[in-house]
């Protein structure tokens, strides 16, 4: 009898922690249009902050509610009006935290919004932390030809960018743009990438300073851009797209017009939860672009399966570097599936110095905690003058060639400190289509080779360095 108390007690402890509950906004602005639709975007839907799902119904009293789907744990959400552009603020116009709620506390819960971003006036109380002249919106609608959009690009220059015009930068892709630089445009926080390196070049603890591309994300494409494979529940399928603009368009407009090293040793890419998942991919999918991967709290679990078939299927390039770290109890799945993915990259060929492991017990899947982590990532995949592993401690060699994709010539810039270089440029079974040996500066004729895809290698005594080309 006793045993049957106990277990009854068990499933009702256990059906209240996982009812349903009712968000509702009692208060909205004075000056929410009319029409407008509202969401709740949060931690149970990848932050979309325009997903249909998860729409407010509007009530004739003028107040809005939505029923969550039963669940467990604790959730954290903001409301919107269909874009981070869009979201709550206080009072004075400035970010709000993170609204909590733990299922089984309450069947029903009141909010009040107090301003909208996009609405809170000029007078708001938000103060942008993003520094200037190191930070610059790029363009506020950068064209994506792959998928007919357009989006904001976020640009870092490095400390003496302006001061030493003859050097030469790495550069770090970032997603999730918004969240990168300014805590006036995250709509969790910010990861103060801006003042992390900052300051690392001020301490002289990042020699070489880097260049920072951010990518805005679109609410509403935001889950279909940063997975290549569908997920029925939540949608996906349009990161070859995406990863295809960053490589053939993207990357490109940037090595064209800032002062970049365009070869995969100085190129890397990063981002959190599906933005790891995207990055991850690639760097599969080009290994002669991306050397570098920062991998956050990565949602692998939103497409596990073609992932890990990719994973196998297309090894990575063992001289690929991957920094991976998450909150051990993030989730039931986040430590297990980090940990599967690092042993498959091993398996398939990259060694063991090339993957750091970081599992921290006090990590959540929050920027707070992204941010304290990127610069203990930044340092180890941008550590200068390491050795490949592929070639028996041949190290980097820092060049630049471009333009990319290239018609009729191609301009090498190099170290200078190196004199001249071999060059040579290769087709995809290997074969030497181009040699010539180069000095800084020079000018190669690439006319004669035929349109398509190569790959160009220089070496300079020890040192060596490659990256994709594209012949138009």
């Amino acid at each position: 009898m006793k045993q049957t108390v106990l277990f009854l007690l068990t499933w009702l402890t256990a059906l209240a922690a996982s009812a349903q509950v009712t968000l509702k906004l009692t208060s909205v602005p004075a000056n929410t249009p009319a029409n407008a639709v509202l969401y709740v975007a949060g931690s149970f839907n990848n932050w979309n902050p325009g997903n249909a799902a998860h729409a407010l119904t509007k009530n004739a009293d003028g107040t809005y509610q939505i029923t969550l789907p039963a669940g467990t744990g604790t959730i954290e959400y903001k409301f919107t009006r269909g874009s981070w552009a869009a979201v709550e603020t206080n009072a004075t116009n400035g970010a709000v935290p993170n609204r909590t709620y733990t299922f089984g506390t309450s069947s029903l819960v009141n909010h009040t919004v107090l301003n909208w971003e996009d609405l809170g006036g000029s007078g708001g109380g938000c103060q942008s932390t993003a520094l200037t002249p190191n930070v610059q919106v790029m363009s506020t609608s950068f064209q994506i030809p792959q998928l007919g959009r357009t989006r904001r690009i976020w640009l870092y220059l490095p400390n003496d960018y302006a001061s030493n015009p003859g050097k030469r930068y790495p550069v770090l892709y970032m997603h999730d743009g918004q969240n990168v630089f300014d805590a006036c445009t995250s709509f969790s926080g910010e990861w103060g990438v801006d003042e992390t390196l900052k300051q690392l070049q001020q301490q002289g603890l990042d020699a070489t300073g880097c260049i920072v591309v951010a990518i805005d994300n679109d609410g509403a494409q935001r889950l279909n851009e940063y997975s290549p494979w569908n997920n029925p529940q939540y949608g996906g399928g349009q990161g070859d797209q995406y990863v295809d603009f960053l490589v053939q368009t993207l990357k490109p407009y940037i090595d064209t017009n800032y002062r970049t090293l365009t070869g995969r040793e100085f190129t890397g890419i990063a981002g959190s939860s599906m933005g790891a998942l995207i990055s991850t991919y690639a760097a599969l999918k080009y290994p002669s672009v991306f050397s570098k991967v920062g991998v956050f709290s990565p949602a692998f679990w939103f497409a596990e399966q073609p992932l890990f078939q990719y994973v196998q299927q297309h090894p990575a390039n063992p001289d690929t570097r991957f920094y991976f770290v998450c909150g051990s109890a993030e989730s039931q799945t986040m430590l297990p599936l980090m940990q599967s993915m690092r042993d498959a990259l091993q398996t398939g060929g990259v060694p063991a110095q090339n993957l750091s492991f970081n599992p921290r017990a006090d990590g959540q899947h929050a920027e707070w905690f992204w941010k304290r982590e990127f610069a203990a990532a930044y340092q180890w995949l941008y550590a200068p003058a390491a050795p490949t592993s592929a070639k028996g401690g041949t190290l980097a060699l820092a060049f630049s060639a471009y333009p990319n994709p290239a018609k009729n010539a191609l301009t090498v810039q190099l170290p200078e400190a190196v004199k001249d270089a071999k060059l040579e440029v290769l087709d995809s079974t290997g074969r030497v289509q181009l040699k010539s040996k180069v000095r800084a500066g020079q000018v190669v004729d690439v006319s004669r080779l035929a349109k398509g895809a190569y790959f160009l290698r220089l070496t300079a005594g020890k040192l060596s360095g490659t990256q994709s080309l594209l012949k138009e």
